[in-house]
């Protein structure tokens, strides 16, 4: 297993500028419309509004409900589940599949969103993102992992010679293969992610219940 996470890393690593550039941009992304946001408190109100409507109705509602009960490894396995498939596979490696690196501007979304609804600037959120900022960068981690590896993989298909293969469709496979290494680190990320977030959420809501 170790093994493998250090094949993943070193791939991270040999691909160091476009990883810091995605790091420095997506969490720049959080932290400008986080002081956007102070400025532009109805919007953030009705965004907020809209985020915890559909964790109170529709499909989203029994993850929800794992937090309001306390139900912590329901909630940590529906959270992960949530994060991985909705937050990282369908939202950013898919369509990346699809149309090449179509992924990053959907990732670098989700961090315009998450810097919109969380800013501090609410009151109600002041104390609650001391603990939350922890959920926001180990998360954000996760899916900026996936934005690299969605980057791979549209440069292994449009410049296929970089990765000394043949042709497109040889680099489109490579790059899936190198994509599903990436994931490993993903998935590790979010796990650590989920159970961090489920425990702060579950004892904040004690805290203010």
């Amino acid at each position: 297993m170790m093994h493998l996470v250090r094949n993943s890393w070193v791939m991270v690593q040999d691909n160091r500028r476009p990883y810091l550039a995605i790091n420095l941009t997506f969490y720049g992304l959080v932290l400008f419309f986080m002081i956007y946001a102070a400025f532009n408190q109805p919007l953030q109100r009705d965004l907020i509004n809209a985020v915890g409507q559909s964790f109170m109705t529709g499909p989203l509602s029994i993850v929800g409900s794992a937090y309001i009960n306390a139900e912590v490894l329901k909630a940590i396995a529906l959270t992960f589940s949530v994060n991985l498939f909705i937050g990282a596979l369908i939202t950013i490696t898919l369509p990346s599949l699809i149309i090449p690196f179509s992924g990053l501007l959907m990732g670098f979304f989700r961090a315009t969103l998450w810097g919109l609804i969380l800013s501090p600037a609410n009151p109600d959120l002041r104390l609650v993102m001391i603990p939350h900022t922890i959920t926001l960068l180990l998360e954000g981690q996760a899916y900026i992992l996936a934005m690299l590896a969605a980057y791979i993989q549209g440069r292994a298909f449009l410049e296929p010679g970089t990765l000394a293969v043949a042709g497109r469709w040889e680099g489109y496979l490579e790059g899936l293969r190198r994509t599903v290494r990436i994931y490993l680190l993903v998935i590790i990320t979010l796990v650590i992610a989920a159970v961090y977030e489920v425990i702060e959420v579950v004892l904040i809501v004690k805290f203010f219940s």
